[in-house]
């Protein structure tokens, strides 16, 4: 079918608002916010980067740059086109440097099996032009969380092992070949979960002579999450290492819970820091695992056990979003959920227009999203076509667990996926005209919508009896994202003018 694309001189208002809830506790702004989990930091130069988890989003493993360690902008992806051998869970990427070459070693789940591997990827940038070279290492049932050291000449590969076995986890290492690329000699052990409590995300330092071994314990993710730093020392590399008596390192304070699974920086100034995440204790899984900073500091004793300290950042509110579409490209922050939709993404002319294809199991179309960097906004947009397909406002969590409102023809709607069923809990028609969209979360989780047409005041749409209750929007491994929706066939589209997001905290 042609597509036929048709602009109105009356203009629409929709509107979906999302705000939630904040407590009295302190209030301290992550480094890099919003869901950065199991960050990796490198120094080259006058500058730092940054890259961390993307989970089921792509582009993959988002990077960020700071001259100072306290301002960071997003600069791009590791990958901007997914690996071949990759199916999803793209988890705790980790820089490392050899020479003029940049390597991140990553984490994801094999096409052909589902098994989380290890693979490496290489560039002559930091931030850009990464060329993928497949899988490195493969270990039974997972092998996750890199980390790579080097050590009396010799280069090693560490990480997390037998996760999913009937049996302890297992911190292990390989030594690897000279430029990075293959693994060569026999496993060894250098940290066993005797507790079993959890154990990854592991780091390692050398001072006065001993290795030092931190790692995470707890649980990861989700609400109830018990993630904590710990460490262990040894005088030599393969162990046995000894667990400090006083452990956890850090835990958490009275805005942040559940720190862990980070890595460590030296800055001019001598100084070293732990690049980490944490939930925020008041927004929580809606904003996801954020990026804070610790200083390393030693003990007097020799041997020596180290300390980490928290360092708080501004209490500045998070900062707004308003895209018009001026430019040739659309901007580094748009991700989608890469497993269930292609979209295509054209921006010129004060127009971003969104189209694709998705798999036929995902009713909730392609989402256009965004990290989201606090639990209390508002998004808006505004369409300026109109035909079949719904196009709008996404709040979305998964391909079965998202809402929104959208205009399909001449008809707004307010609807939600959820347990493999798509509802719409209201519909209203509306006169023809372009058309703009705003989406509320409220203190207690619960959203609205609202739409607007010319020369009108803004008329909320919602269900008779029944509130949009959005807990179920957030997963296990990701925060939920806000952003822009198109549901159509492939010769459709949806054109939009203009996206804001309003940061009310």
């Amino acid at each position: 079918m042609r597509l036929i694309i048709r602009y109105f001189s009356i203009l629409t208002l929709l509107q979906i608002i999302c705000v939630t809830a904040t407590t009295g506790q302190a209030k301290s702004n992550a480094f890099i916010t919003g869901d950065f989990a199991d960050p990796s930091i490198i120094r080259t130069g006058k500058r730092y980067y940054a890259t961390a988890t993307s989970s089921e989003w792509a582009p993959h493993f988002p990077v960020y740059v700071s001259a100072d360690l306290k301002n960071w902008k997003q600069t791009g992806y590791i990958f901007d086109k997914t690996p071949e051998w990759t199916s999803g869970s793209f988890w705790a990427p980790e820089y490392y440097q050899i020479g003029k070459t940049y390597y991140v070693y990553y984490t994801a789940r094999r096409k052909k099996d589902g098994i989380s591997c290890i693979g490496v990827a290489t560039s002559a940038y930091p931030d850009k032009g990464f060329r993928d070279h497949g899988v490195l290492v493969e270990l039974g049932k997972e092998a996750i969380d890199p980390f790579i050291y080097k050590n009396n000449g010799k280069l090693y590969i560490t990480f997390k092992a037998y996760g999913l076995d009937n049996r302890p986890i297992e911190i292990v290492g390989q030594e690897l070949s000279a430029d990075g690329l293959k693994v060569k000699g026999e496993l060894f052990s250098l940290l066993k979960d005797d507790e079993h409590i959890g154990m990854e995300g592991q780091s390692l330092l050398k001072y006065n002579g001993y290795y030092y071994l931190f790692y995470s314990a707890g649980d990861c993710c989700g609400t109830g999450c018990s993630y904590n730093v710990r460490v262990a020392r040894s005088v030599n590399f393969t162990g046995p290492y000894e667990k400090y008596d006083k452990n956890p390192l850090l835990t958490g304070n009275n805005a942040w819970k559940c720190m862990g699974h980070g890595t460590f920086v030296s800055a001019p100034d001598d100084k070293t820091y732990y690049l980490h995440h944490a939930y925020s204790d008041s927004s929580n899984v809606f904003t996801g695992r954020q990026g804070l900073l610790a200083e390393l500091s030693w003990s007097a004793d020799t041997p020596s056990w180290p300390s980490l300290t928290e360092l708080p950042n501004s209490n500045e509110p998070a900062g707004n979003i308003k895209e018009t579409f001026n430019t040739a490209k659309p901007v580094s922050f748009w991700q989608w959920d890469f497993r269930n939709a292609e979209p295509v993404i054209k921006q010129g002319n004060n127009r971003l227009t969104l189209s694709g294809t998705y798999k036929t199991t995902n009713q909730t179309g392609i989402a256009l999203t965004l990290r989201p960097v606090s639990d209390h906004f508002e998004i808006n947009a505004t369409v300026v076509n109109s035909n079949a397909a719904l196009q709008g406002l996404v709040f979305y969590g998964d391909a079965n667990a998202a809402a929104g409102i959208g205009v399909q023809n001449n008809e707004v709607e307010l609807w939600t996926v959820q347990n493999n069923t798509r509802k719409v809990l209201a519909k209203r028609s509306i006169q023809q005209g372009a058309v703009r969209l705003k989406f509320v979360m409220q203190p207690d989780k619960i959203c609205k919508a609202f739409y607007q047409q010319a020369n009108s005041g803004w008329t909320e749409l919602k269900a008779e009896g029944q509130a949009l209750n959005a807990r179920f929007l957030p997963q296990w491994d990701r925060s939920p994202r806000p952003g822009l929706l198109f549901k159509g066939t492939p010769d459709q589209s949806a054109i939009f003018s203009s996206f804001e997001l309003i940061n009310k905290n």
